[in-house]
């Protein structure tokens, strides 16, 4: 009978408890349905951003993020206070924000919030949104129109050559409204939308990681301007159009040392168990080894073009193998950043832990390379053992025919490598 009235109390007490939130999340200032326009403060700059909320009486609230015709989904967390969170999937951010009410009405106020424990929100992005507002850099009727075309493929020299690799730059134009992508050695910018005004033009990308805003000046056709990479660096650059130009092949970048045709590593799997190429998991398998970090979006483009190919292929004698190098040192953040990961692309080969987010440690892990230049980097490995392809960084859908022929290329080759026999059928495993 005391159970019983215990186990009544309790319940009782959770439906109070319930309520009281309830009550409290209706009384608290609630933001609107639809389209925001959001503001950054980044390094003095005004780096903007779309996104639209819906279903927020539902239990599936949802933030959408909105890049020229990118769209990426996040959950959206409601909390007592009417303020609401959504974590930025895949990455260890969140933004988060509370309804104010301002002389133009209620707005939200908060902050992108960098969720990597050593860093203890260093880099955090305060911003500002308003409600109903769809346009990016320039109010409508505001419009001055343009003195020049940027659309086609542009060569961008960085002035400062410590801040990275130069550039190709595809632009299209439509009237004053400017989208696009930057490609580099390492990857892209994912999709830019922005505008161009006079003689000047801005362009900014807003998907989950560190927001990105590019802006510069147009004269005798040559351009020049800075990238801020939001919580990271600014680097200036210049550039001129050129139908010519391209970025160093990305097949020659990582190879094998001279001598070596296999590569050789043993890292421990989400369940602390070492996973090595000399498994008999992969005996007579085509491998694709694929070298990521969470962290980096050119890599979760990549995981997410690869986990469904080998969803569709895996029957035909191919395994895969995610080597993470993390934000953090720690097998635990590991475990908890790559588990999301998985489930979040329902990835069904072996995830192992490679360390710390370091080009140099990641060279030295992966036994046989001469230098691992960039994060994501793709190697794929033949029936034999050995090394056939290695690619650096990823070129996602949004540079057209450079991702079309990455995507050929690739199911070419694992397709050739596929068609060879298994040179230990009929063997005793290893």
């Amino acid at each position: 009978m005391r159970h019983a009235y215990r186990s009544i109390l309790r319940h009782g007490l959770g439906l109070m408890l319930a309520l009281c939130a309830a009550q409290a999340l209706a009384a608290a200032p609630q933001p609107a349905e639809g389209r925001w326009r959001g503001e950054f403060a980044v390094n003095g700059e005004v780096l903007p951003f779309n996104f639209e909320l819906t279903g927020l009486d539902s239990e599936a609230p949802r933030l959408t993020l909105i890049n020229g015709s990118r769209r990426d989904h996040f959950v959206v967390e409601r909390q007592p206070d009417g303020s609401i969170r959504a974590l930025m999937n895949t990455y260890d951010a969140a933004l988060e924000a509370r309804v104010e009410e301002g002389s133009g009405g209620r707005r939200l106020v908060g902050h992108y919030r960098d969720l990597v424990p050593r860093r203890n929100g260093a880099n955090d992005l305060a911003f500002v949104a308003e409600h109903g507002r769809e346009w990016r850099f320039v109010q409508p009727g505001r419009d001055i129109g343009s003195e020049a075309s940027l659309d086609g493929k542009w060569a961008i020299l960085n002035r400062d050559r410590s801040a990275g690799q130069n550039q190709v730059a595809l632009l299209k134009q439509e009237g004053t409204r400017l989208t696009g992508v930057f490609m580099t050695v390492v990857g892209d910018t994912r999709e830019l939308e922005g505008v161009v005004q006079g003689d000047r033009f801005w362009l900014s990308h807003f998907s989950g990681p560190s927001p990105v805003l590019i802006r510069g000046t147009i004269e005798d056709g040559q351009i020049q301007g800075a990238i801020n990479f939001g919580i990271y660096n600014v680097a200036k650059f210049e550039g001129h159009r050129s139908d010519e130009v391209e970025l160093p092949d990305p097949y020659r970048l990582t190879y094998l040392k001279d001598g070596q045709r296999t590569l050789d590593f043993s890292f421990p799997d989400l369940q602390g168990r070492p996973v090595s190429l000399r498994d008999d998991k992969y005996r007579g398998k085509v491998v694709i080894v694929e070298v990521i970090g969470t962290w980096c979006p050119n890599c979760t483009d990549q995981t997410q073009f690869l986990a469904p190919w080998f969803r569709q292929n895996q029957q035909r004698g191919v395994e895969a193998i995610a080597v993470a190098f993390e934000q953090e040192d720690s097998f635990e953040y590991f475990q908890q950043r790559l588990g999301r990961f998985r489930d979040f692309f329902d990835i069904r080969y072996d995830i192992v832990y490679g360390g710390l987010a370091d080009k140099k440690l990641a060279t030295e892990r992966l036994r046989g390379l001469n230098y691992m230049a960039a994060f994501p980097t793709t190697i794929i490995i033949d029936r034999r053992g050995e090394v056939r392809e290695i690619y650096t960084g990823y070129t996602g859908t949004v540079t057209g025919e450079y991702y079309e022929q990455y995507v050929a290329r690739f199911n070419a080759l694992l397709d050739e490598l596929l068609a060879e026999p298994d040179p230990y059928a009929g063997t005793a495993a290893r």
